[in-house]
Formats: C-alpha cells, sequence, structure tokens
C-alpha cells in the first residue's frame, strides 16, 4: 500500500455544531481527538462563525478540516469531518441534521424553537452520528425515531407500546376528572 493513502474508515465526522446569530454554540457534539478540551472547542467555534457568518459558501478548510454548513433564520448547521473526508458524505449528513431540525421543529427553524426542543434536537443528532460514526441520512427516519409526541404520530404508524400508553394516560386523565 503506498503511503499516501489513507485507510477507510466509519469515523467520518469529526463534531456537529449548531451555532446562533452571534456564534454562540446551541449544540455541539464532538467526536475527533481534534480539539478534546471545551476551551479549545469555543475558540475554535468563534473562529469558525468569524469565517463563515458573511459567506454564502457551502464548504470551507479550516484548521485541518472539511466543514460543511448552512443557514437558515438565526441558526448556522456545521458538519465537520477530516481534511481527507469526502464532501459529499458530509453534505448528506449536514442534510439530514437540518431536515430532522426542519421536520421536528415544524420549519420554524430558528433559536428560540430549538432551545424549546433542544432535548429532541439532541435525540436526532445521537440518531444521526454516533462516536463520528454516520448512523443515518434519512431525515425522516431520524423524525420517526425521535419522536416523543405519539399524539402526532398517524394510528397507522404507532406501535403497540405507543397505542397501549396513549390509550393508558386518556383512561388515568378521565379517571382523575
Amino acid at each position: 500500500m503506498e503511503s499516501g493513502l489513507m485507510e477507510p474508515s466509519l469515523y467520518s465526522i469529526e463534531a456537529i455544531c449548531i451555532l446562533d446569530l452571534w456564534g454562540d454554540r446551541l449544540i455541539a457534539k464532538y467526536y475527533g481527538k481534534t480539539f478534546p478540551t471545551a476551551k479549545e472547542q469555543k475558540a475554535f467555534e468563534k473562529n469558525l462563525f468569524k469565517k463563515t457568518h458573511k459567506l454564502s459558501g457551502e464548504i470551507i478548510m479550516l484548521d485541518g478540516l472539511t466543514i460543511v454548513y448552512r443557514t437558515d433564520v438565526d441558526l448556522f448547521f456545521y458538519v465537520m469531518g477530516s481534511c481527507h473526508e469526502n464532501e459529499l458524505i458530509l453534505a448528506s449528513v449536514l442534510n439530514c441534521l437540518y431536515d430532522s431540525v426542519n421536520q421536528i421543529l415544524r420549519k420554524n427553524v430558528e433559536r428560540k424553537a430549538l432551545l424549546e426542543n433542544l432535548d429532541v434536537i439532541l435525540l436526532a443528532v445521537d440518531e444521526i452520528c454516533d462516536g463520528g460514526i454516520v448512523l443515518e441520512s434519512d431525515a425522516t427516519s431520524v423524525v420517526q425515531r425521535v419522536a416523543v409526541r405519539s399524539d402526532d404520530i398517524p394510528l397507522g404508524e404507532q406501535t403497540v407500546a405507543q397505542v397501549l400508553q396513549t390509550a393508558k394516560e386518556q383512561l388515568k386523565w378521565s379517571l382523575l376528572k
């Protein structure tokens, strides 16, 4: 094997992060060893935001990382991989992340709505990527897995356990009245 070639790896994501309009962290998951401390992560995020908040591009190379990003209203979505990572893989993870957030927030992709649904968004990030390994790139599948409101899911798509739990809750509330 040539010394210039890298071994293929499942660990393709270095970090996923969502920043607000001022470059402050809302969500950040670092999987690689590139930025081991929170202080280094915050400094990197400030630098990243400074470099990307006025650009209309979709990809940037920074500190040895390939970063794909997109913005919406007051949120900046970033997916980072090594400088050798395939941009299409990173872009598919970014699209899945954005589309999942968009569906979870019912097309109200903004800071306030994200913070109100932070628990579900964090679950979605964990469904998309675990330890740097891409698990899912289909936003619909991610949203179905993290759906917490069983009354929002059509009856035909609910599991038996979800139907029984809903019935149990309705019975409990009818007895408490």
